[in-house]
């Protein structure tokens, strides 16, 4: 299906989380952005009005769950559920950012597994699929009783560091902790070099402590640190310092999400790193742009517009990772 066919069956819809986004993933399909109209009430609850038809047509609802996380989340419920009363022959929600991932397990008496709950409120508000980036821990897949696909902006963000000219004997991947050394490991193989991993201690959801190195030396190497998001920057800024003391000869930053909450744009800001990249995925406001004129910001709506588009007609996800 091209041309008219996809134009006439495939709409793309956007919550308020990152509309650029959205935009940038519709010019991508040759499509036009769906109109739905959004707002507040006068209490703060949130106004949902879908202002054209979608009865039996294939839609697909973009809203990271980025900050204000409560906000976003509670908007594309509502979304969904308005959506669902309209018709659509099939709802796929686009999260390229997914909220409240990092709470996947009961790690400790008396918490809650808020991931399998996310799960559960997109399935009953009416997804019948779902579009991910870069999941924190890769099996939240399996919270959903639906079908999941799990994109991995490893190619754009490969691509970038290609264009650095470092060598691979000069090249060292450093992965932030343990649970990272998968992800690590796929740009590793793609760039070539070597790789260490820091053995981190967290000691609250705001603070980590890294103790130690393992693997690679970093003395007099070109490091870089990947993470699959940046959120108060604590863990990444310790691998930082970690790489600085070993003497590493310059160090730089990919990620992701760049969630950069609380004080991360300050300790980015002050960190010894030659560029910090991270995609659009998570809007970057002016100012937190202006605070850290060394962040290189690259987009993910060729990728998800590309998944949208072969989701829609039925063909593979998987073959856009085949090399």
């Amino acid at each position: 299906m091209t041309g008219p066919a996809i134009k006439d069956k495939l709409k793309v819809f956007s919550g308020r989380a990152n509309k650029p986004l959205a935009d940038s993933i519709a010019k991508n399909l040759g499509v036009p952005l769906g109109n739905l109209n959004l707002g507040n009430f006068p209490d703060g609850e949130s106004s949902v009005r879908i202002d054209e038809d979608v009865r039996g047509r294939d839609v697909f609802i973009v809203q990271p769950t980025c900050p204000p996380v409560n906000e976003n989340l509670m908007e594309l419920l509502i979304i969904l559920d308005a959506f669902k009363r309209a018709s659509p022959a099939r709802v796929t929600v686009a999260v390229p950012y997914f909220g409240y991932a990092r709470q996947d397990r009961k790690d400790t008496g008396r918490v809650p597994i808020s991931a399998k709950l996310v799960a559960d409120l997109l399935t009953a508000a009416g997804a019948h699929r779902v579009l991910c980036l870069d999941l924190h821990a890769a099996q939240i897949q399996g919270f959903f009783n639906i079908p999941v696909d799990h994109l991995y902006a490893v190619k754009e963000i490969t691509a970038q560091v290609r264009t650095w000219n470092i060598p691979p004997d000069e090249l060292v991947v450093l992965s932030t902790d343990e649970g990272n050394v998968k992800k690590a490991l796929h740009y590793q193989r793609r760039l070539g070099g070597q790789i260490a991993v820091v053995d981190k201690r967290r000691s609250s959801g705001e603070e980590t402590k890294a103790a130690h190195l393992i693997g690679a030396p970093l003395a007099g190497k070109t490091v870089v640190i990947f993470d699959d998001m940046i959120s108060t920057a604590s863990s990444m800024v310790n691998a930082i310092e970690i790489a600085k003391k070993s003497n590493a000869k310059k160090i730089y930053v990919c990620a992701t999400h760049g969630v950069l909450c609380g004080p991360a744009v300050e300790r980015l800001r002050d960190a010894p790193v030659e560029q910090i990249v991270v995609t659009d995925s998570v809007p970057l406001s002016k100012d937190k742009r202006d605070k850290l004129p060394n962040v290189t910001v690259i987009s993910v709506a060729p990728l998800l517009a590309d998944a949208i588009k072969r989701i829609h007609e039925d063909q593979s996800v998987s073959d856009i990772f085949k090399d």
